[in-house]
């Protein structure tokens, strides 16, 4: 585990044997212990590893805090609550029932990752309705032995929160504040399909600069603590690549052709700033095209006027 603060670490779950792909926050006090997203399932062998180095075993888990229900967020939580059956679960209203039954959430993402799913993330159980601690945004709550405050940061996903620690002044946003490797530095918007909102999402970034953080911890990957900087860079590339889906809608050709359009364009952009392995592993935390198939779907329900 890598320290953030006293009582707050990290682990690199190594997603698909890549490092600094996804990454689970560990608050431990006297209390317990919490995960802030624990990942998928396929991953669960590296995060019970790095747990036990550290002295921690899953029986000593009191709380797991999801920022938002996707798989390579929450896919694990179900797995951990059956084997520790005390574990209560963190979960925005939208996202609740799909963590009681996931039979919907697991019949898209089959759609998006077909014949993949169990390679990718592995097995997503159902969560009982009564392990769940279910959050609208504007809580205080207390897991790990910290003080979090909670705020609705939709955008991304229709059902995503985001955690501030003002002792820490660490704001735990998922997916929210976007995808920045290490080893890259550029912030990418996640934007797959259905829920992406660019409206809703500007709104959740003043929401976030609100706490006035001194640390952003991103879930692909880490903390980063430029905040103006960061978040400044992902309303402009949320602008950017909304507006790439934009004009491949406008171009012949199929969708499919649109989409490699849109996902060739993104590589560049990347193979500007970074190396081919760098902007390769981007493609593993946030595939390019699923960005598009969120923004295609985003742009041609605002011109149904929907």
């Amino acid at each position: 585990m890598i320290t953030l603060a006293s009582g707050v670490s990290y682990i690199d779950l190594n997603f698909l044997g890549v490092r600094g792909v996804i990454a689970t926050v560990v608050l431990h006090g006297s209390a317990g212990v919490a995960l802030i997203d624990p990942g998928p399932t396929s991953a669960l062998p590296v995060l019970r590893a790095n747990l036990e180095r550290s002295g921690i075993a899953i029986g000593d888990l009191r709380t797991i805090l999801l920022t938002h229900i996707h798989l390579d967020h929450a896919g694990a939580t179900g797995t951990l609550v059956r084997e520790q059956p005390a574990l209560r679960v963190v979960v925005h209203e939208q996202g609740a029932p799909h963590m009681v039954n996931p039979e919907k959430l697991l019949a898209s993402a089959s759609r998006l990752w077909p014949g993949e799913m169990d390679r990718l993330w592995g097995e997503f159980l159902p969560v009982p309705a009564e392990r769940l601690d279910v959050v609208k945004g504007g809580e205080r709550i207390t897991a790990g032995g910290r003080d979090l405050e909670i705020q609705y940061t939709p955008g991304h996903a229709n059902h995503h929160v985001s955690y501030f620690g003002a002792d820490t002044g660490i704001a735990f946003v998922g997916d929210t504040a976007g995808i920045r490797l290490q080893g890259g530095g550029f912030v990418m918007p996640p934007t797959p399909p259905p829920d992406i909102d660019l409206d809703t999402w500007r709104d959740s970034l003043a929401r976030i600069a609100a706490w006035h953080p001194s640390t952003l911890f991103v879930t692909h990957f880490g903390p980063h603590t430029a905040v103006e900087a960061h978040l400044a860079e992902l309303s402009d590339h949320l602008a950017l690549t909304s507006g790439l889906v934009k004009a491949s809608l406008a171009r012949d050709g199929t969708d499919e052709e649109r989409e490699a359009w849109f996902a060739d364009e993104v590589r560049r952009l990347l193979l500007r700033q970074m190396s081919a392995s760098e902007a390769q592993a981007y493609e593993v935390a946030g595939r390019f095209d699923l960005n598009w198939k969120g923004l295609a779907r985003y742009w041609r329900k605002r011109d149904r006027g929907n």
